[in-house]
């Protein structure tokens, strides 16, 4: 996805990280998924998509299908969602090709002032 972060933003974040990896202070890698603006953040995280990103969360790896009977929904309208889901980075696939979502918290900033 684009962003309209700015680049000195990037660049400084770079920097902070480099520093701290230099120091050993590292430990988990961190990362950032940037969206164009909000309208694009909410067209691809709707509540029902949320929704099920949080049930991958609790009940751990699923099919489609799985997933789908865990949500109560339609396989064909969960399937749309976790690929839309999957192509955005929000969720993942193991090996075995069962969906997961590998994040605990998801944090937006939007900002109001360019």
């Amino acid at each position: 996805w684009s962003s309209d972060v700015c680049s000195s933003d990037l660049f400084e974040r770079f920097v902070e990280t480099w520093h701290k990896a230099e120091a050993g202070e590292i430990e988990q890698a961190e990362i950032h998924l940037n969206f164009e603006d909000f309208a694009m953040l909410a067209s691809v995280l709707t509540p029902k998509r949320l929704e099920l990103m949080k049930t991958l969360r609790q009940h751990g790896p699923l099919s489609v299908r799985a997933l789908s009977k865990q949500l109560e929904r339609d396989y064909k309208n969960v399937h749309v969602d976790a690929s839309a889901l999957e192509e955005a980075d929000l969720i993942q696939r193991t090996e075995e090709g069962l969906l997961v979502a590998p994040w605990d918290v998801i944090d937006a900033h939007v900002r109001l002032v360019a």
